[in-house]
């Protein structure tokens, strides 16, 4: 399958205080972000939640991770395994290298 760029929308920090857990609220909220996130990017992307994110349809990346650095392509070997996609209109190889922008703090 051929290199394609995607517009992703990553979701990152969706937390919920203690005493409001197993009410739904994160639940609620990754359900507005996946209304909203075919409609606006490529896909979906998070590098945690597995168990809510997989019972929701996202799936494991299971190819490498790598992050396009200022001086090229460079391997994120410890977020291999870690990230998570929502698939969108293109057709995935969830087998293959997963690449994002740099930028500042974790890039997944």
């Amino acid at each position: 399958m051929p290199s394609v760029a995607l517009r992703a929308g990553y979701v990152e920090g969706v937390a919920v205080a203690p005493g409001h857990r197993r009410r739904g609220v994160a639940s609620a909220v990754m359900g507005a972000l996946e209304e909203l996130l075919p409609a606006a990017y490529g896909l979906g992307a998070l590098s945690a939640g597995a168990a809510l994110s997989s019972a929701r349809g996202w799936q494991r990346w299971r190819g490498p991770t790598s992050v396009l650095a200022p001086t090229g392509p460079a391997r994120t070997l410890e977020d291999d395994g870690s990230v998570s996609v929502l698939p969108g209109a293109v057709a995935l190889d969830l087998d293959g290298s997963l690449s994002c922008d740099v930028r500042d703090g974790d890039v997944w």
